[in-house]
């Protein structure tokens, strides 16, 4: 076992099964659905025996995050052990050239990471689009549909914390995920957001197919970790509102 204790992964041993179904496929599955040449989660033997009860092996998937991390050769370096967490995430951050302080919270850099995708969709977007999408989401009070004052709304909402914040990062997610894995989120937590991902098949979806390219540019291991890093943020952030969603079910 490679897997270096880290705080800011923790948290995916309280989540069930089927809620990891996302992260493992984008750590296993290219694209088009084929393996990966460079994983080596399939391979273990826990893998082979609980597959698909992932949280019996909820370590082993931590570990593989952690190892796409950090290069080939450092890994060596360090024993077969891959790199924290939140090194992962800031250099994803730095690669996207997002802003952030690497003394914030772990959370708080994720947001910084989403707010900084959805911004990029925000600016392709007609004010028509950008009012469907502040709907559907809540925001109110908004005099003017433009991306700047849209953009400020959404950083608001992240900054206030609460369910809303939830509600825009599976917006987010799955746009990333259809852009970048091939296919949005399979596990939606409950029927009453459906809606809110049914949106995301048109104007933000679109908007974010420029992601993909940017991935493609910026090499292989970046096909992999970008999307785990805003899938991660999405658990992280279905773990924290579970009750909320639960309720949201009734």
């Amino acid at each position: 076992m490679a897997y270096r204790y880290d705080p800011d992964l923790e948290f995916l041993g309280t989540l069930k099964s089927e809620e990891m179904d996302d992260l493992v496929y984008l750590l296993t599955h290219d694209k088009d659905g084929k393996i990966r040449y460079t994983e080596s989660l399939t391979k273990d033997n826990n893998y082979k025996r609980y597959y698909p009860e992932h949280i019996k092996y909820w370590e082993l998937i931590a570990e593989e995050i952690q190892l796409f991390g950090g290069n080939t050769f450092m890994n060596f370096i360090k024993g077969g052990k891959g790199v924290l967490y939140k090194e992962v995430l800031c250099d994803v951050c730095d690669k996207m050239k997002v802003k952030y302080k690497k003394s914030s919270s772990t959370k708080q850099i994720e947001q910084d990471l989403l707010m900084k995708i959805l911004q990029v969709a925000l600016e392709k977007m007609t004010p028509e689009e950008l009012k469907k999408l502040s709907v559907e989401v809540g925001l109110e009070n908004v005099e003017e549909f433009t991306p700047h004052i849209i953009t400020g709304a959404f950083f608001a909402i992240f900054k206030v914390g609460g369910f809303t914040s939830y509600k825009v990062t599976l917006i987010v997610v799955n746009a990333v995920m259809k852009a970048l894995v091939g296919r949005g989120l399979s596990f939606v937590g409950n029927i009453a957001l459906v809606r809110y991902l049914a949106f995301i098949t048109g104007p933000v979806g679109l908007a974010l197919t420029s992601i993909a390219t940017f991935v493609d540019i910026a090499g292989p291991a970046y096909r992999v970790t970008i999307p785990a890093v805003v899938q991660i943020a999405y658990l992280r952030s279905l773990s924290e509102f579970r009750d909320e969603i639960e309720k949201e079910e009734k």
